[in-house]
This record gives structure tokens, sequence and C-alpha cells, in this order.
């Protein structure tokens, strides 16, 4: 599998993401020159050539590792994106470095991307090997954006420790 390289560049779009430690656990807001609105029931599901994925930044809190995977919409209409990305970890040479990550059992609803507009989704595991061993380091987060067969390749260095890796729901409020 190759790198989704049509997306690989930033086309311009100013997206920053702010880390808001809550009580609740670690939030991400993603900021952009208009929020991502409720979609309506005829706004058509986004697909890999829709979508440009890319990292945010990393956080660590309460013994967990967070890092939101963000889409952002390249394409010129907008599109929808509903649940929770599939992900795995892939080595240099894309081999699946152990499971992939399951669902946080977060809610979710329906979230429109106008065109260069983001939302995410954040994956976890623990800061370490806390009750458990660490694997090798990957290379990349092969992802499936949501309702989709088709993967995109972010290069990611990730080691998912003592066994927990999870992924929340795509949102742009950048919760977990």
């Amino acid at each position: 599998m190759a790198l989704h390289s049509s997306h690989l560049s930033r086309r311009g779009i100013a997206v920053s993401l702010t880390t808001v430690l809550a009580a609740a656990g670690v939030t991400w807001g993603v900021t952009t020159a208009a929020q991502a609105q409720q979609a309506s029931s005829s706004t058509r599901t986004c697909t890999v050539s829709d979508l440009y994925l890319s990292m945010g930044r990393k956080e660590g809190a309460a013994g967990s590792l967070y890092w939101p995977v963000r889409f952002t919409n390249t394409s010129t209409t907008s599109c929808a994106l509903r649940g929770y990305p599939g992900v795995s970890v892939l080595d240099s040479a894309h081999r699946q470095i152990g499971p992939a990550a399951t669902h946080s059992g977060s809610s979710y609803s329906t979230v429109t991307l106008a065109p260069a507009h983001s939302a995410s989704a954040v994956v976890r595991t623990t800061n370490g090997p806390v009750g458990g061993p660490c694997l090798r380091t990957g290379s990349y987060l092969r992802v499936y954006p949501p309702a989709s067969t088709k993967a995109v390749l972010v290069p990611a260095g990730w080691k998912t420790c003592s066994g927990v890796f999870q992924v929340g729901p795509v949102n742009t409020a950048g919760t977990f």
C-alpha cells in the first residue's frame, strides 16, 4: 500500500489545535475559519479522495498518551463523516504491528465538513509500559475513514503499550 500522495501538501489550510485538559479527560478543539456544522441527511459521505489526513499534537495525561488524527476536507463541496475510523499501526514495510485500535465507546453524531475544514478522531495508548509491555514503534498509522473501505497511510511514530490501543469517534470538539 502506497502513501496517499495526492494529499501530502497542506494546501494552505490554516488549522490550529488547542489543547484543553478537562476533568473528564483530554480534549482537542479544532479551530478553523468556521466550525464544521452538524450534517443534514442530504450531505454525501466523505471519501478518501476528499480528505487529507494528518496527525495533530501528542498529549499525555493520567498515564495515557493521546494523539488526534485530523481529517481535512480538500474537496470543493461539503461531505460528512459519522462514527469511528479504523486504525492500525504499520512498520516501515507496511506490515501491521499488533491488533487494530478498539473503539472508545463514546457516543457520536454526524459531522459535516465544509471545504477546507477539519475534524479529528483521537487515538490512545498508555504512556509507557503500565501493566504490560510496549510493542515496537511503528512508522505509519493505517486509517480507514468512517464508512470507507480504502485506507490512507499517515506517517506517525506510534508505539502501543500495555495492550491498550483505542480510537474515539470523529468529532469537532476533539474529544476521545
